[in-house]
């Protein structure tokens, strides 16, 4: 996906349909000089509807699309005929969308499922008409109700990319190079930092032609849930991941140091990241020999590991079997 094409980000202004006013009338016909009440209900004015839907991956149709309106509902009409509702307008939103009140910051909902809906902005309810109104001591009642008035909201949708396993690491340290040796995914691979500017997504096969969704986000490094590099923009995108993987080049000068900053990162911009379940790969582990990973195993975070190089493929193997056992834990 090109990343001018990748938007997880925007804010849209709705306006829900006002309710159609009820009908006051008194029929009349050839056979009827003086008709009791019969003015039907107003119509519902037309809802804001968010829908989940997995043929699509990101926000950019509506980055260009920042109002949306609802059609009014109808008036109600004589021989208490009810007005035709309005329309709704149904917006179309990749699984992993929140919707959040502008104003406010509150929770509207999360799109999770295909064919989910939610209520953005309800429609303003349709008035009674003059029937409803009639009653022994007033028979003929000369007044209805108005319809509802408008709802107007700004709302805030984010996306989350769903996956199973999430890449958590430094700029450089193989993420991008992994994803592009276990899934067809052809993300940027380039020497020099912040080369993934938006999220990738890979189907990493497994045996039995079975499979998962890997997720490769930006380098994060130390400070950036305080706004540096790329800031705590993506690490919203791993909110959503079952297993992160992190990952640590074998050159680093401290592995446990790095993966503790790493940790860190995530605490400070999301406390129940740490309820996640996490493996550490050690990275271009083809410059390091035996005696080397020997010693670097006596000091790395009390977590599932493995050493892998994505150049040679030493280590993918076992990589997709510790990530699989790890995904079917309950």
């Amino acid at each position: 996906m090109a990343a001018t094409n990748f938007v997880d980000y925007v804010k849209i202004y709705c306006r829900s349909g006002a309710g159609g006013p009820g009908l006051t009338h008194l029929h009349r016909d050839k056979m009827t000089a003086k008709g009791g009440p019969d003015g039907g209900d107003g119509g519902r004015g037309g809802h804001v509807i968010l829908r989940g839907n997995r043929n699509y991956w990101t926000l950019i149709h509506l980055k260009y699309q920042r109002h949306i309106f609802a059609e009014d509902g109808k008036s109600g009409s004589e021989c208490r005929s009810t007005g035709a509702n309005g329309n709704d307008v149904v917006i179309d939103v990749p699984l992993g969308t929140v919707a959040r009140d502008a104003d406010t910051g509150e929770l509207i909902c999360e799109i999770t499922e295909e064919g989910q809906k939610c209520i953005v902005v309800a429609g303003g309810r349709g008035g009674l008409g003059n029937w409803n109104f009639r009653s022994a001591t007033n028979q003929t009642p000369r007044f209805a109700q108005p319809g509802e008035p408008r709802v107007e909201r700004t709302v805030i949708m984010e996306l989350k990319v769903l996956a199973d396993v999430g890449l958590v690491g430094f700029p450089n340290a193989g993420k991008s190079t992994l994803l592009s040796v276990v899934s067809a995914a052809k993300p940027e691979i380039a020497n020099y930092p912040f080369t993934t500017l938006v999220p990738n997504l890979g189907i990493v096969k497994y045996r039995d032609d079975r499979s998962f969704v890997m997720a490769d986000i930006p380098g994060i490094i130390e400070g950036a849930h305080l706004g540096k590099g790329l800031g705590i923009r993506f690490l919203r995108h791993i909110e959503r991941n079952s297993v992160l993987l992190f990952m640590v080049p074998s050159d680093s000068p401290n592995i446990h140091n790095e993966y503790n900053v790493l940790l860190n990162e995530l605490k400070q911009y999301n406390p129940e990241l740490l309820d996640k379940r996490r493996v550490l790969a050690i990275t271009k582990s083809d410059y390091a020999d035996k005696e080397l990973i020997a010693e670097m195993e006596t000091d790395l975070p009390d977590i599932p590991y493995v050493f892998i190089s994505s150049v040679t493929g030493q280590g993918i193997t076992e990589l997709k079997d510790l990530l699989w056992k790890v995904l079917n834990e309950e």
